[in-house]
């Protein structure tokens, strides 16, 4: 039975970042429009609320929930705590943080609101990749993993995903530049 739970847990986390990859993508996309004319604007903004609405009522939040309540059941299976799983569960906690930030710009974005430009949405759309790269090499390496090789390891993950968001945006600047 806890394989099948475990399974099930895994299975979850995968369309619960699934939804944390593509929703700040439809942000992204939303608050581009702002460049758009009036009929144009609202049409893309009326689609992009759909698309946001189902993926995060439909997706994202019960993947969320139950993988909540799965990993819960897993831990609470495996009746001990190592240490590695106790860092795990620090990032996990980042990450529904990362979840609920998410879902104030959500509702920000259908009510019209929009606080963060698309690059700074670009930027906050890595956030995701930075929790998921932590928490699965926590879990395959576990205890053979150095603390201070793990944190530099991520740090240096961070400035190569921070600097090809960089190259992104200029490449993108230089061929509008182009264009014109």
């Amino acid at each position: 039975m806890y394989l099948y739970i475990k399974a099930l847990h895994i299975i979850f986390i995968v369309t619960w970042f699934a939804g944390m990859f593509y929703m700040p993508r439809l942000f992204i996309y939303n608050a581009e429009t702002a460049d758009k004319p009036e009929a144009v604007r609202q049409a893309l903004r009326e689609q992009f609320g759909v698309m946001m609405k189902r993926l995060w009522y439909g997706i994202t939040w019960p993947s969320a929930v139950l993988t909540l309540v799965l990993g819960s059941t897993v831990w609470y299976l495996l009746g001990v705590t190592p240490q590695w799983l106790v860092i795990k569960l620090i990032f996990v906690a980042g990450l529904y943080g990362y979840h609920i930030s998410l879902h104030i710009i959500f509702r920000q974005q259908q009510r019209g609101i929009f606080k963060y430009s698309s690059q700074q949405l670009r930027i906050w759309n890595e956030v995701a990749t930075i929790f998921l790269v932590a928490i699965v090499i926590l879990v395959v390496v576990k205890q053979s993993l150095s603390f201070v090789w793990g944190i530099v390891g991520l740090l240096l993950f961070v400035i190569v995903l921070m600097s090809a968001i960089r190259i992104y945006k200029y490449l993108r600047e230089k061929k509008k530049g182009n264009k014109a």
